[in-house]
């Protein structure tokens, strides 16, 4: 039996609103993978952007303090885990700068070695400096056996596990209950190369 108009049309303007809302579909999805890769490409060229203002500072930096702080570092060497039971200090070079106190605001360059010789940590390598650690959130050992340094001096830390990293440790060179020492050298607070806006909301919306 024959279909009526009526059915014919109204089946006609179901399919054509079926392929329509398909090509909406496909159109969105499209825009969307296009925004993605719009997003993705801005992201790529402002970390490429900030990157190369990190390598430039922290170039400008070793230039200017490699030749001082590389005379250091072939001290990391074994020792005795047994004979650090207490912070202690000893001063390899005065500095001339500002004072150390908790309230400095100072930059630092290091290397730390664990009771083995080992360096877990360190911002010289390949003949040059990489960019230098903020001072000020770091562990006990380290803030408490700043002070008093001038800036541009360097110091050697010998720092127990309890001002340490305890019986937490900190990765495979660190275990638990072990002191370290570190080579220090303070400089003055340098500006932060700051982080492009669109970095920043990336990463916040990441770890959301």
């Amino acid at each position: 039996m024959a279909t009526p108009t009526s059915q014919r049309v109204g089946i006609w303007i179901i399919a054509i609103v079926l392929t329509l809302g398909t090509l909406g579909s496909f159109l969105v999805m499209a825009l969307s993978v296009q925004n993605q890769s719009s997003d993705q490409a801005l992201l790529q060229t402002e970390s490429s952007k900030y990157q190369a203002a990190v390598a430039a500072q922290s170039l400008q930096l070793s230039n200017k303090y490699y030749a001082d702080f590389s005379k250091y570092a072939s001290i990391p060497t074994k020792f005795d885990a047994k004979t650090v039971t207490k912070l202690s200090v000893k001063d390899l070079k005065s500095g001339t700068g500002e004072v150390v106190t908790a309230a400095t605001a100072y930059n630092a360059y290091y290397i730390g070695w664990n009771p083995k010789g080992v360096i877990f940590d360190e911002s010289i390598s390949n003949k040059s400096l990489k960019a230098p650690i903020a001072g000020g959130n770091l562990i006990d050992g380290w803030n408490e056996g700043v002070l008093g340094m001038k800036v541009g001096g360097i110091r050697e830390l010998s720092i127990p596990s309890d001002k340490a990293y305890g019986a937490t440790g900190a990765g495979a060179n660190i275990p638990a209950n072990t002191p370290i020492k570190f080579v220090v050298m303070i400089i003055p607070k340098i500006d932060d190369v700051p982080v492009p806006a669109e970095l920043l909301q990336y990463y916040q919306t990441q770890s959301q």
